[in-house]
């Protein structure tokens, strides 16, 4: 049987692209296939844009004004504090800019180059010019270049030169100039990255990479795109210009109210200032970013790819998921269990092959013709293997034979054929000998081999029940059927062949073993579970009843015959769906979002690409999908397994729960720490809280709600309770209560420490130093009861071991600054005394009981 199409002459020397060396030493000179990306202008660009945050320029005010004060001490503090708080602004960032380039390095498209003779995938950044690449059906061309084999290759150009009409390739010398060559009109052999493949493949040499490429000339500009906010982004941002707002004419306010009552302008500044810093909500920005880079990175991890950040917003919401039965909820390694023909039956035995019975012969011999010699198809894999060790003592393999034409499998007609010549002596004089040189072989769906076969009613009905025989066993079934040729010219459709039916192939595809498990888990967690498979209905039954899906099949035919309305009304009735072609699945996806679904989709050709970008969530496949799908998908399944479908979406709830709590968390302590700031200017106390306390506090919050919280383990009823609503906002009511509730228990508490220790006749510094002190205790413990939803869940749950560094450093912290002379100088508080540290812990005591206590009627308020 003839090679692979694009492989060239039979006499050829087999290519073997260029060594690994050679391709090393052109990327070191050459520099990668990719365009420039990413945020320019390196560490200077972020020292620069860290400058101009709200909270540095804060910084900076009150150090000036501490300046204009005389107090150099507190001043210089303050100034090089605005070095640590960038410090620690560059190190999130870099560290997010890290995992961001890990994503892009996952993300990037892979390519198939033949390298010392042996087919890889590489990251199709790693090309190189001179590099042979394998193209097929559906990939996106990684760089410009020559086609050196080809057979019946067609391109979309579109991208390019704007004309959606696929352009005709043919092959070219290995090594034609590209100087001069332009996208656009057929039977040229240019191809040009970032164009697609939509039918046929080749052998490319490359030509240009990177910046170097056409797309890259036109496309620089790709670099600077701005991306548009996500919903939760622009959450965020409302939320932090409303407080910020409000924190800039508190600060006006109260600086005003200070001048005015003591007479002291500058003071009075300082009181403002360190109100606004203990309202500005610097974090929320942060968290967004940071908690979603490290999200997506966790969940690559996982083998699943988020290639767009808001797919980690929606997974907590999904409740439908529709999943491709081949290859993900199955192992996509069939094997040929049973063979029909000629009214006898044959299952190939597990282990070793044996010989196949006579009366199945021209099944099996009409199904290799019928399939590709080399193919990614894991049906023709199997259908190969086993009928050529099956045939391999017989006279009906043909492996001199060469591959004519192909008539594609297609949504109308869900067969494809294969026409064959001998190359044998020519033909001797007669028909019948033209007749012996031409040979048809074709396979497909039982019901579209049936229709080009035109069997009489009686043999349609009993080929139907022997398929519905082997359907109910859970396997795959074709036909096969075959025809010969009286002429050369071969007619245009494969409806004009007069094929004959020979039997039928059954094929096991078994499921994967943590598809159960997982499925279970999704039932669980209030999501259903749709399989989407193109095999006969009662296949599917069987498939779907033995995971635990449900018996109620819809198949592709009964799908066209309702109106977008009917449907959508008995959707919700569906378990699996059976004989759907990949432009079904659009209308499945609208189906289900006209029933107020929130969808999920699985795909991997180029025609899922629509329902994939249509869904609330896409999701490719990363071994057997198709660039084109990979690219309109939010996930790509890097193991094109379901179980990861199922991690992903415990992970993304477990990333937005983290979120919400320390969001939560970053509204709670900003009420203590603006109301102390406030309290002492209305009731005419001594100031307690300085700009310098202000940022000692920040020190502390920055890396809870930052580190700690984002390594939070995931709640125990994460895949128990049903998904979020889909318009339910990240700081609902019930959560901004709870914090609000919580920061003012706080502050009661701490304002009631601050009048008792006034009361009894405390210095200002003593005063100072108990009510600091017991604000960072408030700090703390408002971190620990954050953790978790129910009440006392987390207080000694030692699994996050960030969270713990962050509590022991700021105990440690505020230790030293308490025992050391220095320190307390600087921050003009007194040495405390063991009464005080009593009235410390009892206050932090009193506020931890409380806020548990806060839980606990909030849950039961909310039931």
């Amino acid at each position: 049987m003839a090679g692979e199409a694009v492989a060239g002459a039979a006499d050829a020397p087999a290519p073997r692209g260029l060594s690994e060396a050679e391709a090393e030493a052109r990327l070191r000179r050459d520099g990668a296939n990719e365009l420039p990306h990413g945020r320019g202008g390196g560490a200077w660009a972020l020292l620069l844009e860290s400058a101009g945050e709200p909270m540095i320029l804060l910084l900076v005010a009150c150090g000036s004004v501490y300046l204009l004060l005389g107090d150099r001490g507190e001043g210089l503090a303050m100034l090089a504090s605005v070095l640590v708080i960038i410090g620690i602004s560059l190190y999130q960032t870099r560290r997010t800019e890290r995992a961001l380039a890990a994503l892009r390095e996952l993300a990037s498209p892979r390519a198939r180059v033949l390298r010392d003779g042996v087919e890889r995938s590489i990251a199709a950044s790693g090309l190189v010019r001179g590099d042979l690449v394998r193209l097929v059906e559906g990939d996106r061309v990684p760089a410009d270049g020559v086609v050196v084999a080809t057979a019946h290759l067609a391109l979309d150009e579109s991208i390019l030169t704007g004309e959606s009409v696929p352009v005709r390739k043919t092959a070219g010398r290995d090594d034609a100039p590209t100087e001069g060559a332009r996208p656009g009109g057929d039977d040229t052999p240019w191809l040009f990255a970032a164009t697609l493949v939509v039918a046929g493949q080749a052998l490319m040499r490359v030509a240009a990479t990177g910046a170097r490429t056409e797309v890259g000339r036109i496309g620089r500009s790709l670099a600077s795109a701005v991306q548009l906010d996500t919903p939760l982004e622009r959450q965020v941002a409302s939320v932090v210009r409303i407080v910020g707002g409000l924190g800039l004419l508190l600060c006006l306010l109260v600086a005003a109210a200070y001048g005015l009552a003591r007479g002291s302008w500058l003071e009075g500044a300082l009181a403002g200032l360190a109100l606004a810093m203990a309202l500005m909500p610097e974090e929320f920005p942060v968290i967004l970013t940071l908690f979603l880079a490290f999200g997506a990175w966790r969940i690559a991890r996982r083998r699943v790819l988020i290639r767009r950040m808001p797919a980690l917003e929606a997974l907590g919401a999904t409740t439908v998921l529709c999943v491709d039965k081949t290859g993900t909820l199955t192992e996509n390694r069939m094997r040929l269990a049973a063979v029909l023909g000629d009214g006898t039956r044959w299952d190939p035995p597990v282990g070793a092959p044996e010989a196949a019975p006579e009366s199945v012969h021209r099944v099996l011999e009409f199904a290799v013709l019928a399939s590709r010699e080399t193919s990614f198809d894991p049906t023709e894999h199997a259908i190969q293997a086993l009928c050529t060790r099956a045939l391999s003592d017989t006279e009906h393999l043909h492996r001199t034979w060469t591959l004519a034409r192909e008539y594609p499998l297609s949504p109308e007609l869900l067969a494809m054929s294969q026409v064959w010549r001998s190359v044998d002596a020519a033909p001797r004089d007669g028909d019948a000998a033209a007749e012996r040189r031409w040979a048809v072989a074709a396979k497909g769906a039982p019901e579209a081999i049936i229709d080009l076969c035109h069997l009489p009613a009686d043999r349609q009905q009993a080929i139907q029940a022997a398929v519905g025989a082997l359907a109910a066993e859970g396997l795959r079934v074709l036909a096969v059927a075959a025809a010969q040729v009286r002429a050369a010219a071969l007619p245009p459709q494969q409806h004009d062949f007069a094929f004959e039916f020979l039997g039928l192939l059954g094929l096991a595809d078994p499921v994967r073993e943590t598809v159960p498990a997982a499925v279970a888990a999704c039932r669980r967690a209030g999501l259903r579970v749709v399989m989407i498979t193109g095999d006969y209905p009662a296949t599917a039954r069987a498939i779907a009843a033995g995971l635990g899906l449900g018996t109620r099949v819809m198949t592709g035919a009964e799908l066209d015959a309702l109106d977008d309305a009917a449907l959508a009304a008995r959707i919700g009735s569906v378990d699996a769906f059976a004989r759907v072609t990949p432009e079904q699945k659009l209308r499945i996806v609208q189906a289900f979002g006209a029933a107020g679904e929130v969808v999920a989709m699985s795909g991997d050709g180029v025609n899922d690409a629509p329902a994939l970008h249509a869904a609330t969530i896409g999701i490719a496949m990363g071994r057997r999908g198709t660039e084109v799908a990979r690219e309109a998908a939010d996930l790509v399944l890097m193991d094109d397994d379901f179980a990861s479908i199922a991690s992903a979406i415990r992970l993304g709830r477990r990333i937005y729960d983290n979120i919400r709590k320390a969001m939560r968390y970053v509204v709670a302590v900003h009420v203590p720490i603006a109301g102390v700031a406030l309290a002492p200017v209305l009731l005419d106390w001594p100031l307690v809280l300085l700009p310098l306390h202000i940022v000692l506090l920040e020190l502390i919050v920055d890396p809870a709600c930052s580190i700690a919280f984002e390594s939070e383990p995931e709640e125990a009823d994460v895949m128990s309770r049903p998904p979020r609503p889909s318009g339910e906002r990240l700081l609902d009511a019930r959560a901004v209560a709870t914090a609000l509730l919580q920061g003012g228990l706080a502050l009661l508490v701490l304002c009631g420490l601050l009048a008792a220790v006034t009361a009894a006749g405390y210095s200002a510094e003593r005063a100072r130093t108990v009510t600091f002190a017991a604000l960072v205790v408030a700090n703390l413990a408002l971190i620990l009861t954050s953790r978790s939803r129910a009440a006392g869940a987390a207080l000694l749950d030692r699994r996050n071991r960030a969270l713990w560094t962050v509590l022991g450093a700021a105990s440690v912290g505020l230790a030293a600054i308490l025992w050391l002379a220095p320190l307390r100088t600087l921050l003009r508080l007194a040495p405390p005394s063991s009464s005080d540290l009593a009235l410390i812990a009892a206050a932090g005591a009193v506020m931890l009981i409380g806020f548990e206590l806060l839980k606990l009627m909030i849950a039961r308020v909310a039931r």
